[in-house]
């Protein structure tokens, strides 16, 4: 019997044939006189996933740490003082990045299962009077925890405190779900990655970055060879790399953006928005509660769901694969054994969701958790029934027309 393993990780996420078929190709040779011909409007078009005009965008052969490091390099020197934020895993580990690469880090050590302090980002930017503060980060998505925090928030503090530092933001499991709006809201650099909102394999660093980004890296002096901007831009501006490409990656991230854009990005925003609503519906009908402490941070990609004491989250998740072909994600760092996390992005319908709602019933049943079977994915079904007319994936019934 062919067994298939149903994907609701946070990434990576569901690749649709589309995209599988795109990058089903023969090698093809990255120095042509053709390949500009895709090349350069691809690198357009992935502005338009950041909401960006300015500015230009990098596509690393990567993950979307690489990314991370290409935007603290090129735009930042060693002993510059930053402000940042640990509130998950990831933005844990961003933290650690920059103090690795020899950046004087202020971090605000926030409860898990919140997100990026505002209003204290705000009281520290505003008392910076000598503007000590080169660049302030902010994971826009934390999937440790199924947090979003706000960025547009985050730039009205900059603003209102008059403050010049780059704004930075790791946009990996936001950008082409969440609504992203980097130009309105002056991010300077946003990371992000292939293997998420994007439908594609992991491998492509993706870092969109403002024309205030590129100025700050002519001056800065952190050593930097592979992600370096200058490199990309000389060989980018022509339509070119500066090392092997991954061809098929990109082949695959313009059938892509074809989808996104076809549907328009604030119906993706809006599709995911209703399936993440159909998840908290069916949490709440479980009896259980999300990692995030309040609605205001409620993310529309994954939800990270609270097991009762006594229960190992990690027997959830292993019971779902071993017994029902099924992968959720396991609690990372702080919150290990305490949470299984659904994700819920990407190339996902209401059919879909409501699978992984069934299979998790089973197997938290399996694990002790007096669920109600059906009640957790019946609430999402009633949810998702209720509200299918404003669903963006909905079809219009066919006019049957009848024989004469």
């Amino acid at each position: 019997m062919l067994v298939t393993t149903h994907l609701f990780i946070p990434g990576p996420t569901k690749i649709p044939e589309a995209v599988r078929s795109a990058m089903d190709i023969r090698m093809e040779d990255m120095r042509s006189p053709e390949f500009p011909k895709f090349t350069l409007p691809l690198f357009e078009d992935v502005k338009k996933a950041f909401k960006l005009t300015n500015g230009r965008v990098f596509l690393f052969p990567s993950s979307g740490t690489g990314a991370w490091e290409s935007a603290i390099s090129n735009t930042l020197n060693r002993g510059d003082k930053v402000l940042m934020s640990r509130f998950g895993q990831f933005s844990l580990l961003w933290v650690d990045m920059a103090q690795r690469l020899g950046l004087n880090v202020q971090v605000l050590d926030e409860e898990w299962g919140t997100g990026v302090p505002v209003e204290k980002y705000a009281e520290i930017l505003t008392a910076d009077k000598n503007h000590e503060i080169k660049a302030v980060f902010a994971t826009h998505n934390e999937t440790a925890t199924g947090v979003t925090s706000d960025i547009a928030g985050l730039r009205k503090a900059l603003n209102d405190a008059k403050h010049p530092a780059l704004l930075f933001v790791d946009g990996v499991s936001s950008v082409g779900c969440i609504d992203f709006r980097m130009e309105e809201w002056g991010v300077d650099c946003c990371v992000s990655g292939s293997q998420k909102g994007f439908m594609l394999p992991t491998g492509l660093g993706i870092l969109a970055v403002s024309n205030k980004a590129l100025e700050a890296a002519k001056t800065s002096k952190m050593e930097r060879c592979y992600f370096s901007f200058e490199d990309m831009i000389k060989n980018n501006d022509n339509g070119y790399f500066p090392y092997t490409p991954a061809t098929q990656l990109l082949r695959g991230l313009r059938a892509s953006l074809d989808l996104l854009l076809g549907e328009g990005l604030d119906n993706v925003f809006a599709r995911h928005h209703r399936l993440a609503e159909g998840v908290r519906k069916a949490v709440g009908a479980w009896g259980l509660k999300l990692c995030a402490k309040d609605p205001k941070w409620h993310s529309d990609t994954v939800s990270a769901i609270l097991v009762p004491e006594g229960v190992d989250s990690a027997q959830v998740v292993k019971t779902a694969f071993y017994r029902y072909n099924l992968s959720f994600g396991v609690g990372l760092n702080k919150v290990a054994g305490k949470v299984f996390r659904i994700g819920h992005l990407g190339a996902l319908d209401e059919v879909m969701i409501g699978g992984a709602l069934f299979g998790a019933e089973m197997a938290m049943r399996d694990c002790g958790i007096d669920v109600v079977p059906g009640s957790g994915s019946g609430a999402a079904a009633e949810y998702f029934r209720s509200t299918t007319k404003a669903s963006a994936t909905s079809r219009a019934e066919p006019k049957l027309r009848l024989a004469s």
